[in-house]
């Protein structure tokens, strides 16, 4: 794969305006990433409805109130995951998803039952599996954002806060693409699968090996300001496993626009298509992390 310096402009340019919002929502305060995922679970989510209205043309039948409620529901899992800090007006975020989404719960069903043509099960299959595609897992990322805890290592102790790793995360990812890509274009001559022939097995290693190299480092001189090992070794695991799991969620998410018989989920990016183009990776890789954090870290 030849190396396009015009597409790796445009991907950069674009890039750069995209961190910028993605810092800004991710590090301003925990409104802002609040704000900003609820914007990314409603983009995944019209994004796929609109892939899998492709694939199934029978999901293109599906009532008003079950397109935009299997959508509230999914965003009720998102306020479920908050904590105290989330309120409004004296009620907390987290019981008004639990509430909310209780009632999305019966009301879905009875609805469709009453005012669609005819129940489909492979349609209510596909927007559970949205459910848990989209909306569980950034509802873990909220989750994430409110972990805290001590952690030692050599003797070393870090108080881990739960804002920095959503962006170590979502960095682990950029770092991955932006390094296969190169290393891809450069040197890469073995596809790494049908669905997605672009990418080839010698980006996709050295994408993941600059990754862990790479993250371990800059978090290093961000946490320590100095590279400390300690640092590496905490950040090495949680760039290992989104890095893995980011690149099956980008072939998932090719597999599906393949399917689909589309190139790009959507247009909102100029050379990175859209939501779900830009989020499939993290999609994945968010409940992973959570598992190793929750359990294992």
């Amino acid at each position: 794969m030849a190396f396009n310096w015009l597409t790796f402009r445009t991907r950069a340019l674009t890039a750069l305006v995209f961190v910028a919002v993605m810092l800004t929502g991710l590090l301003w305060n925990h409104w802002s990433f609040f704000i900003l995922f609820s914007i990314i679970h409603f983009g995944c989510w019209i994004e796929y409805q609109k892939l899998v209205g492709l694939i199934d043309k029978g999901y293109q039948e599906i009532t008003p109130f079950h397109q935009y409620g299997v959508m509230i529901a999914g965003w009720c899992i998102m306020l479920y995951f908050t904590d105290d800090a989330y309120n409004i007006a004296g009620f907390g975020v987290h019981e008004i998803g639990w509430w909310l989404g209780l009632i999305f719960v019966f009301a879905l069903p009875i609805i469709e039952l009453l005012f669609a043509k005819q129940v489909i099960p492979k349609n209510i299959g596909h927007s559970v599996f949205g459910l848990i595609y989209i909306s569980l897992s950034l509802g873990l990322m909220m989750s994430l954002y409110q972990f805290k805890k001590d952690v030692h290592i050599y003797d070393t102790m870090f108080v881990i806060e739960g804002k920095f790793l959503p962006v170590i995360i979502i960095a682990s990812i950029w770092i991955n693409d932006t390094m296969a890509y190169i290393v891809g274009s450069l040197i890469g001559k073995t596809p790494l699968s049908k669905i997605s022939p672009k990418k080839t097995w010698e980006g996709t290693i050295g994408g993941i090996l600059l990754c862990i190299g790479l993250t371990g480092i800059i978090f290093s001189l961000i946490f320590d300001h100095k590279l400390s090992w300690a640092s590496v070794l905490l950040t090495t695991p949680i760039s290992i496993i989104a890095s893995i799991a980011g690149t099956f969620g980008d072939l998932l998410e090719s597999k599906l626009k393949r399917m689909a018989g589309v190139k790009d989920s959507g247009q909102i990016m100029p050379g990175h298509g859209g939501f779900l183009d830009r989020f499939d990776s993290l999609l994945l890789a968010i409940p992973f992390v959570w598992l190793y954090v929750y359990f294992f870290m």
